[in-house]
């Protein structure tokens, strides 16, 4: 199939959604994360979630990066803010993304210079065009976003642009999912592996999950038709006792990723010990930092960035929501106090966050008169 209209196929659709329910054994439960904060939002705006058998659960995951971003890195970020000889810029939807002084775009509007851009180069050709300011890229995302950000470090480099750093958040998922499966209070049968990620990182890195959990994972692209056939793919391993990691994402994703991304992130990037993550706490090499040789084009080497810890309010449930423990309406705050348009927690703020996806394609639709 070469285009998105197939994988829409209504026809399709309900022939795949027949194997699911043909391979669902009813005497078992089912209980598969989605990792990726994309594949929520796909499965809540088709509403393929109603077209699964009930012994099937869809958990969602980690793999939203502005939602497992601490509240602490956010204040870290707006308080490089705060001097006057800086310009911070970030992507679009870290800009409503709640600190504890607010967001980016209120404190833009208190008069601190914080500006959206659509890639790290953006932020670069600004620092060239503001000689006498300092300009700092809030780098944020998984593997996906990462090459991307190391690529303009490499040229700031090169050209010698001394008034450009990098305020770096970059995560990695592999640590995450191995945080998830040893966490006490979570039992899961099986992955829907990112697809974003992947076309960076490829498939084996997921390995570990098969071979030391015994659990398998299918990498998947993030259309109807794709989702349903990793959910088939995934029945059919479990029925037959195999854990493997399948790609089913293979018009996208290597088996062994983009080695030119990986070149570079490697080049630019090394591991810290350990990144705090909302609602999994610490966790070991799970985030990017620069290496030495970039220390110049390093925000955090040339400010003093204190590194606060910040806990989320007490009532908003995100970390809960965050590890798949509690669906979105079951937090106390979910459509009341918090709503895409005044968000509470991260989870409310990104389109790939489980919290706004429920809100925008489910709890709204609920409260439409007559349905």
């Amino acid at each position: 199939m070469k285009y998105v209209d197939e994988f829409r196929d209504p026809k399709l659709i309900e022939r795949a959604a027949e194997e699911i329910r043909r391979l669902a054994n009813p005497s078992r439960q089912y209980r598969i994360m989605e990792v990726c904060g994309g594949h929520t939002h796909s499965i809540y705006r088709f509403g393929l979630q109603d077209l699964l058998p009930e012994n099937i659960e869809l958990i969602h995951g980690p793999g939203c990066p502005v939602c497992v971003l601490p509240m602490g890195r956010v204040d870290d970020g707006l308080q490089l803010a705060q001097d006057p000889n800086v310009i911070l810029t970030a992507f679009g939807d870290m800009m409503r993304v709640p600190g504890r002084m607010g967001t980016p775009l209120e404190i833009k509007a208190k008069g601190a210079d914080i500006r959206m851009v659509y890639s790290p180069l953006d932020a670069l050709k600004l620092a060239e065009k503001n000689p006498g300011r300092q300009v700092v890229f809030f780098a944020i995302g998984f593997e996906t976003t990462a090459p991307s950000t190391a690529l303009t470090l490499m040229r700031a480099k090169k050209l010698g642009i001394e008034n450009f750093t990098v305020f770096c958040n970059h995560v990695t998922i592999v640590p995450a999912m191995r945080a998830i499966l040893d966490s006490p209070d979570m039992r899961l049968d099986g992955f829907i592996g990112p697809g974003h990620v992947s076309t960076v990182i490829g498939c084996r890195p997921y390995e570990f999950v098969a071979k030391e959990y015994g659990k398998p994972v299918v990498t998947s692209g993030f259309e109807p038709l794709d989702l349903l056939q990793s959910m088939v793919m995934l029945l059919r391993q479990m029925n037959e006792g195999r854990a493997q990691v399948e790609n089913q994402y293979e018009r996208v994703v290597p088996w062994e990723g983009n080695r030119a991304a990986l070149g570079a992130m490697a080049q630019v990037f090394e591991l810290r010990p350990y990144f705090e993550w909302r609602g999994l706490g610490f966790i070991s090499q799970s985030a990017l930092k620069l290496r030495p040789e970039y220390a110049p084009w390093d925000a955090e080497a040339r400010f003093a960035v204190e590194g606060v810890r910040v806990t989320d309010p007490k009532a908003a449930q995100c970390g809960e929501v965050l590890k798949g423990v509690l669906k979105p309406q079951q937090c106390k705050l979910f459509g009341k106090e918090c709503t895409p348009e005044r968000p509470v927690g991260a989870l409310m703020v990104s389109s790939e966050g489980a919290c706004a996806a429920y809100y925008n394609y489910v709890h709204r639709a609920e409260l439409v008169p007559g349905d």
